[in-house]
């Protein structure tokens, strides 16, 4: 075993990350032999998923996209790096298009420009970075675009506020010369929220970056709201608080309503709650497994959750 699987163990936990390496790693070396998510993908048809505006401009987005924090940064190692562009295949052939990623995120940057390669898809994704520096921010947009191996980003935003009065400015001078299509700006954890307010009160920005679930709902008070008002698209991070959600779920019973939107699974049920929230654009999940990756963008299918059922769901998870 070498040092970026002892990594990936210990970033993403034994028995997470061995259930993400079955999709490639039960097939190594066994030839024609396909993954079990290639072999669905191949018997049935890509589903038309739900798409949402982009206020800003009114282009119409898959409304569920594809993270990278921790799940992507797994260094040069060969194998890790085609199980993450497993993933993103089953993403794409599941009618996904944004991918999102930061300079803070290790390797993912690199490992993303990998898949796109690999895969042949630059022309499936949108492009989602950040700018996470309070020194020279075309500098670090300029790796990042080398990372990617992709000259104009559709989305950049500015991550953690930080360094905003210099990369704010700097993202706008972009958009305005025609090499980047949106701005936006993010928060983690529920974090400096009035600072990213004032920002959506009094800036141009297409774009924030959030962090929203049923247990994490304090944005629905008054974030979500703003963004309505102010036109401004809202990307979804830690839909399932990082996994640890999902990891408190599992074994339990999904409630019987869940039938009526056809979700499937917890992740499924969560990510409809979240869809369904007039103001929300993309929920943007991470995942180690091809199969998940499909399964994320299946809740992006079929009938969504009204208001009462949105109020039931959250209930059911905030007491199990």
């Amino acid at each position: 075993m070498n040092d970026r699987v002892v990594i990936a163990m210990f970033f993403l936990g034994r028995r997470n990350f061995l259930r993400g390496a079955t999709a490639i790693g039960a097939t190594a070396g066994l030839g024609a032999i396909k993954p079990l998510w290639a072999q669905t993908l191949d018997n049935r048809k890509i589903p038309d998923v739900i798409k949402k505006p982009i206020p800003s401009s009114g282009e119409m987005i898959p409304a569920v996209g594809l993270g990278s924090w921790i799940t992507f940064n797994v260094g040069n190692d060969p194998v890790l790096r085609d199980q993450c562009a497993n993933v993103m295949q089953a993403f794409f052939d599941g009618g996904g298009r944004m991918i999102d990623s930061s300079p803070m995120y290790g390797s993912s940057q690199e490992v993303i420009g990998y898949g796109l390669d690999k895969l042949g898809a630059r022309d499936r994704v949108f492009s989602t970075d950040k700018v996470w520096t309070s020194d020279d921010g075309a500098k670090q947009i300029a790796q990042t675009s080398e990372h990617w191996n992709i000259e104009n980003f559709d989305l950049l935003q500015v991550h953690n506020l930080v360094g905003i009065n210099d990369n704010l400015p700097l993202l706008f001078d972009m958009k305005d010369a025609g090499r980047l299509r949106y701005v936006g700006v993010t928060t983690s954890h529920g974090r400096r929220t009035d600072d990213l307010m004032a920002v959506m009160k009094n800036t141009p920005i297409d774009f924030v970056q959030v962090t929203y679930n049923p247990v994490d709902r304090k944005v629905e008070d008054y974030l979500l709201p703003l963004a309505e008002e102010r036109g401004i698209a809202v990307i979804v991070n830690r839909p399932f608080r990082g996994g640890s959600l999902l990891d408190r779920l599992e074994g339990e019973k999904l409630p019987d309503f869940a039938a009526e939107i056809e979700a499937k699974s917890w992740a499924q049920l969560i990510l409809k709650y979240l869809i369904s929230h007039p103001a929300v654009t993309c929920p943007i999940p991470a995942t180690t497994q091809p199969m998940h990756a499909m399964e994320n963008m299946q809740a992006a299918t079929g009938p969504m959750p009204d208001d009462d059922m949105r109020q039931r769901i959250a209930a059911v998870i905030g007491v199990l």
